[in-house]
């Protein structure tokens, strides 16, 4: 007389022809080696797994995590943003055969038709001359002084709109008053900027601001000695631009007055693009 046949149940569901004895720890299936996935206790069916996966909360890059931890806590992370960008691209420009400042810097010739590099206006922020490292390390430190002062009391992305635009408004300075076709780099319009912009809204407020004037005034004559070779009028350009976007936001705080916050912010763009295009407008004779 011959055996009784095995129950159905001790195959695996996945693979009839096999028998086995070992049940899936969650949905408690018969499963063969193959199919099993060993788990903290027992094992595991394909299945099973995939929901699990499915389920599990995904994590995040360890760098955005930081990131995010860093803002939660109030850091000032578009400073370090800005400042840790602005090394890297210095860093760069240090490697042989990358050749990146010739292709960010800004000429101010840019507008000429067929000559016509509109992003040099903002990516000359992020350059600076490899030849003198006190000048990256200069602008970087005043970045980090003033960008804790202003992020903080502007909130991040004020801040940022500060810092482009007066960058902006640098460039803009030197294509009006500097020597056409003279290469200019770095931060220095950004950041007279944002003193432009801490003077109005520490005068609005009622702040002291003797100690800025003289700061202002030491950095702009330093700008006029002859064999510095320093950009004073991306200084001036972005001093102003950087002044009128702090005088913005300060007549501009209350809550109901946000949307005409924004539009003038958007006027003063279009009027600096408009100034921007200087050699389409008038031409060079």
């Amino acid at each position: 007389m011959s055996d009784a046949a095995p129950e159905r149940a001790n195959f695996c569901y996945r693979h009839p022809d096999r028998q086995s004895y070992i049940l899936c720890q969650r949905c408690g299936r018969t499963i063969c080696p193959e199919c099993q996935t060993q788990a903290p206790v027992g094992v595991i069916c394909p299945e099973c797994m995939r929901e699990q996966r499915a389920s599990a909360p995904r994590t995040k890059p360890a760098v955005l995590t930081r990131v995010r931890s860093a803002a939660g806590r109030g850091a000032p992370v578009v400073t370090y943003s800005l400042i840790g960008l602005t090394v890297a691209v210095f860093v760069l420009q240090l490697v042989p055969g990358v050749a990146l400042t010739p292709r960010l810097w800004y000429a101010g010739v840019y507008s000429i038709p067929g000559n016509f590099e509109p992003w040099r206006m903002l990516t000359s922020v992020f350059v600076h001359s490899t030849g003198l490292i006190f000048h990256v390390l200069l602008n970087m430190y005043t970045l980090w002084i003033f960008g804790q002062l202003l992020e903080g009391l502007l909130g991040r992305w004020r801040f940022l709109a500060l810092y482009l635009i007066a960058g902006l408004g640098g460039s803009i300075g030197v294509l009006w008053l500097g020597d056409p076709g003279t290469a200019v780099v770095g931060a220095s319009g950004a950041i007279f900027g944002l003193m432009g912009a801490f003077l109005v809204i520490q005068r609005r407020l009622g702040g002291s601001t003797t100690q800025l004037y003289l700061l202002l005034a030491i950095n702009l004559v330093i700008g006029f000695v002859p064999g510095f070779n320093i950009a004073w009028q991306a200084h001036l350009g972005g001093l102003i631009v950087g002044a009128l976007v702090g005088l913005v936001y300060v007549e501009t705080r209350k809550r109901s007055q946000q949307g005409l916050q924004v539009w003038l912010l958007v006027a003063l763009v279009a009027a600096l693009i408009v100034l921007s295009l200087r050699y389409f407008l008038f031409p060079i004779v």
